[in-house]
């Protein structure tokens, strides 16, 4: 069975199965269809939909409307009804794989003449008539779309062997195949495999052969020679889109050598792909509105705002994240990175509603986990809110430790996970798994996420000179992350610099005039272990205020 439904909400309001001629015709039941189209996920709570469409004077009333409501649409629908909708005693949801948008905003008003006349519903329908922009992404959702990953695609084309050395020949592909192996480790990338980048590049290709043959966005391409005793590799990376070469690269060096080192030779390649990826995504977004922006930027523009220093661009990240998530609802890592930005909201100490992130948080790494229980990004993030909202270190840990199992190469599990062993006191295997982070990690372009974790993995092993390099070399890309801020201070006070340490105690005061000891004690999860009471002395000795109860 593969009926879909087709949702005209721009005009005359239209809702109709592309088979079997059934369409909706009463004024709520399209109203009702319309509220869940435009929710994230297709989802909202029974209460919303019940105050919404029948008021809030009679919730007795409104709920059993409600239910009339969907008891005679299983009457239109048929056994076709859970193929669209998936009822709770909580929520309803309806099923935005089988459904395709109709129209546009050039089609007429929102909810033409719909006739619903409560007043939740009107209120509604204005809020979106005064931004029909917010809804055009529903325009640009096709149904493979919802279950493909909203990441930019990327391939590395063999490098060609100019000189037709027969030994460059085998060199030049597996550095290829190397490079495409460090990019596949990125959350934040589809990667197309070497082997299918092998076949295009048997035959002299052009740009368009590229890209809608191999369907990326991106691809790296270059060359090889070997004159005098050194090697050569140009490498140009182009945007498949349009032909820009975004950037060039040469690396070369003695051919003994350069054998020896060709793999760690390409880890800047490596990063400074992911860098202008990243770059390229928040240029891309500035000043467009979500519909017109692409599906494969919205989730890597989004994760790159989330570690900007600014809350304006945090901000701006859940924004892009909800959008994402609504067009394509069955990617487990969009759920997933969109519970870490509420974990970061809460930890940071950003949000005005601590339970209800706590609470968000938990639901989309629990929505990720229910679309893929295997997802091992999805488990480092709800091992992740675990640690750092909950306190369950053991929870955590059993998450990291089965991300790791699934995918011995998820670099922020071995990241998190050091964060974990550092709050537990297990310094020297916190910095070991920082270390494997690292190694993991080289397309990912948010160095100083890793580098401040990496701090307070030295400060358990108590390697404070390290640690403050860390935590420094962090801070001059996002000075204002309050958890680097801490960690330069407990480092700077080990050391015996306590005037530096009241400097940067003033700083994070600057950034956070709220915080207090009695607040982080309550809340952080190494307060049950040696570094988490070193830290609290050094934030005291430095000046933090301890605050009430």
């Amino acid at each position: 069975m593969n009926k879909k439904l087709e949702i005209s909400l721009f005009g005359a309001c239209v809702v109709r199965v592309t088979e079997g001629g059934r369409e909706i015709k009463g004024a709520k039941q399209k109203a009702l269809f319309a509220l869940l189209a435009t929710a994230p996920l297709g989802r909202r709570t029974r209460t919303f939909l019940q105050d919404t469409l029948w008021g809030v004077s009679c919730y007795d009333g409104g709920r059993q409307n409600l239910r009339r409501a969907l008891a005679d649409l299983r009457k239109i629908f048929g056994n076709d009804f859970e193929q669209f909708f998936h009822c709770t005693n909580a929520d309803i949801e309806l099923d935005l794989s089988h459904v395709t948008f109709l129209g546009s905003a050039r089609e007429g008003q929102f909810m033409e003449g719909i006739g619903v006349r409560e007043e939740g519903f009107v209120n509604w329908v204005r809020e979106i008539r005064a931004n029909p922009a917010q809804l055009e992404g529903l325009f640009r959702t096709s149904p493979e779309s919802l279950t493909k990953r909203p990441m930019p695609c990327i391939t590395v084309l063999p490098f060609r062997n100019v000189m037709q050395n027969p030994q460059l020949n085998i060199l030049g592909d597996w550095l290829a195949e190397e490079t495409c192996r460090s990019l596949s480790r990125s959350k934040l990338l589809t990667v197309i495999s070497h082997l299918s980048s092998r076949v295009i590049a048997t035959r002299t290709a052009d740009l368009q052969q590229v890209r809608e043959t191999l369907q990326v966005d991106y691809f790296l391409n270059g060359s090889l020679r070997e004159v005098g005793g050194q090697i050569s590799i140009d490498l140009d990376f182009i945007d498949a889109r349009n032909g820009c070469i975004l950037w060039t690269r040469n690396v070369k060096d003695h051919a003994e050598s350069f054998l020896a080192d060709a793999s760690a030779r390409m880890v800047s390649v490596v990063q400074s792909i992911g860098r202008t990826i990243a770059d390229e995504a928040i240029s891309y977004i500035h000043n467009r509105t979500l519909g017109q922006i692409e599906d494969h930027q919205l989730v890597i523009g989004a994760v790159s705002l989330m570690h900007q220093p600014t809350f304006r661009a945090f901000a701006k990240s859940k924004e892009l994240l909800e959008e994402a998530t609504r067009r394509a609802p069955q990617i487990a890592e969009t759920h997933a990175w969109l519970g870490k930005w509420y974990v970061l909201s809460v930890f940071n100490g950003w949000t005005t509603d601590r339970a209800g992130d706590v609470s968000h948080a938990l639901a989309a790494t629990g929505r990720a986990l229910d679309i893929n229980p295997e997802c091992s990004f999805g488990l480092v993030v709800d091992g992740f809110a675990n640690n750092n909202l909950l306190q369950r270190l053991d929870v955590a840990q059993r998450r990291y430790s089965s991300a790791l199992d699934i995918n011995p190469n998820e670099s922020l599990s071995w990241l998190l996970r050091s964060a974990l062993l550092a709050f537990q006191d297990n310094g020297k295997e916190a910095v070991a798994s920082a270390v494997r982070a690292r190694e993991l990690s080289p397309v990912d372009p948010f160095n100083s996420y890793y580098d401040s974790l990496s701090s307070t993995a030295y400060l358990a092993d108590e390697q404070y000179e390290k640690a403050l390099e860390l935590s420094e070399r962090s801070l001059a890309i996002n000075d204002r992350h309050l958890s680097t801020l801490r960690a330069k201070i407990t480092a700077l006070h080990h050391l015996d610099r306590g005037e530096e340490a009241k400097q940067t105690a003033l700083e994070l005061m600057r950034r956070s005039p709220n915080f207090k000891l009695s607040d982080y004690e309550k809340a952080h999860p190494s307060m049950n272990y040696s570094i988490g009471q070193r830290a609290l002395a050094a934030l005291k000795a430095a000046g933090i205020p301890y605050g009430g109860n």
